[in-house]
């Protein structure tokens, strides 16, 4: 028997993306407003509170910010340094949400020399595969080839939240995922990104989750983050489950 778990255990290690043995893994989320509206960091580490695996959370962002411009320290970002210093397990890479559709040799580019810094300092690469603007959602397979095909090439893992988003527009066409402009994420649409990415990175989405997500302020304060139905919880569970264990590799 002792045998086998070892075995097991061995096999998990190889997988890429597995973290078996960890109680905690610190990530670091490089992208723009789609990271940080509605402290999507932040309600996954909530979230992974529920899970095995606590996801202990931070980012280096900047508004409209593009993968070139973290790798140039445009816009005050220090992202190379941060990665360089934050001694991370994963860091998520995020393009601008038009990059791979308008410049798509620039996450090529860009992606491979955040992959191969990445991996230099011993992390694990993750790219978030974002979602078309709601108007035009015949992009979204442009961005979900783009992604693919670059992850592939750095032999990364994708958390496929762009194809959650779809999927959840096609069960549920009146769900509302973005805010007025229609392209940045509104509470439940960040609710439904955090699901997916915690199932891509744990492995599992726990069957109860909360519907009040918190946190506290430099003073101590509880500060209510996102609050969410019974019934949307239940729902972005289980569009989570089926499209990240489906795209799981």
């Amino acid at each position: 028997m002792k045998r086998i778990i070892l075995l097991i255990s061995i096999i998990l290690l190889t997988i890429p993306g597995s973290f078996a043995q960890k109680d905690s893994l610190k990530i670091l989320f490089v992208g723009n407003s789609y990271t940080f509206f509605e402290n999507l960091p932040q309600i996954v580490s909530g979230i992974s509170d529920q899970t095995k695996t606590k996801l202990i959370t931070k980012k280096s962002t900047a508004g409209g910010a593009r993968l070139s411009e973290h790798w140039n320290g445009k816009k005050g970002l220090r992202t190379k340094e941060v990665i360089k210093n934050g001694n991370y397990d994963i860091v998520i890479l995020q393009e601008h949400s038009l990059g791979t559709i308008d410049e798509p040799d620039s996450i090529r580019k860009y992606g491979k020399l955040f992959c191969d810094l990445i991996r230099e300092n011993k992390a694990t690469p993750y790219f978030y595969l974002t979602w078309a603007r709601e108007k035009t959602p015949q992009t979204q397979e442009t961005i979900n080839q783009v992604y693919t095909d670059v992850a592939a090439q750095n032999k990364a893992i994708v958390v496929p939240v762009g194809k959650a988003w779809a999927l959840a527009r096609q069960l549920r066409p009146d769900i509302k995922l973005y805010t007025s402009d229609g392209s940045h994420p509104c509470a439940l649409g960040t609710f439904l990104t955090a699901c997916v990415f915690v199932a891509s990175i744990s492995n599992e989405i726990p069957d109860k989750l909360p519907t009040t997500y918190m946190t506290t302020d430099i003073t101590g304060e509880s500060v209510i983050l996102m609050k969410v139905s019974k019934t949307d919880v239940a729902f972005c569970q289980k569009i989570a489950k089926e499209v990240a264990f489906k795209d799981r590799h």
